[in-house]
């Protein structure tokens, strides 16, 4: 039974640790992550355009579903790496922008925006850049993104998905 105790409260202290430091990590954050492809910036733009194909060759996107408009906005529903976000669309300018938003309800976990710039690179190619302005509200969670999963661990899964899904294998740059 003491030993029961030991474990316990260990992990309750560990816990505690994890919030504590959690609590002094700053709520927001900015991350970007930017490849090159050999690809024309058209041919980019309409891939990552296309929010409800994403499934096809993102795989930590498990769904994508439209939804009726909100505010005057494009919106999705979109399951990624287990979690249902909710998203609209801010900002479409074709070929070269596109803005995101988790439409987060009160008291979620966090949320944020993509913006994805899409710019041709000199030679034929494109270089595709996507930056997070997330926030994340649980002191325990910001603790895991930071240290665990790091900020870049989507925007890089997204870039590397995108890159496979024209042959490519890519290596994000961080910004």
């Amino acid at each position: 039974m003491k030993w029961v105790l030991i474990v316990v409260g260990g992990l309750i202290g560990v816990i505690a640790l994890l919030a504590l430091v959690g609590a002094f990590l700053p709520r927001d954050h900015r991350a970007t992550s930017t490849i090159t492809l050999r690809q024309p910036p058209d041919s980019v733009w309409k891939v990552v355009r296309d929010l409800g194909g994403i499934t096809v060759w993102w795989h930590d996107a498990q769904e994508s579903v439209r939804l009726p408009d909100k505010d005057g906005h494009e919106a999705w529903r979109q399951k990624v790496g287990g979690f249902d976000m909710p998203l609209v669309v801010l900002e479409s300018q074709p070929p070269r922008r596109l803005v995101t938003k988790v439409d987060s309800p009160p008291g979620a976990a966090f949320g944020g925006s993509w913006t994805y710039e899409v710019t041709p690179d000199g030679g034929g190619g494109t270089r595709i850049s996507v930056t997070e302005d997330g926030w994340i509200s649980n002191p325990i969670f910001r603790f895991v993104s930071r240290f665990l999963f790091g900020y870049y661990g989507s925007l890089d899964g997204y870039l590397m998905a995108l890159g496979k899904r024209y042959g490519e294998t890519v290596k994000p740059a961080h910004s």
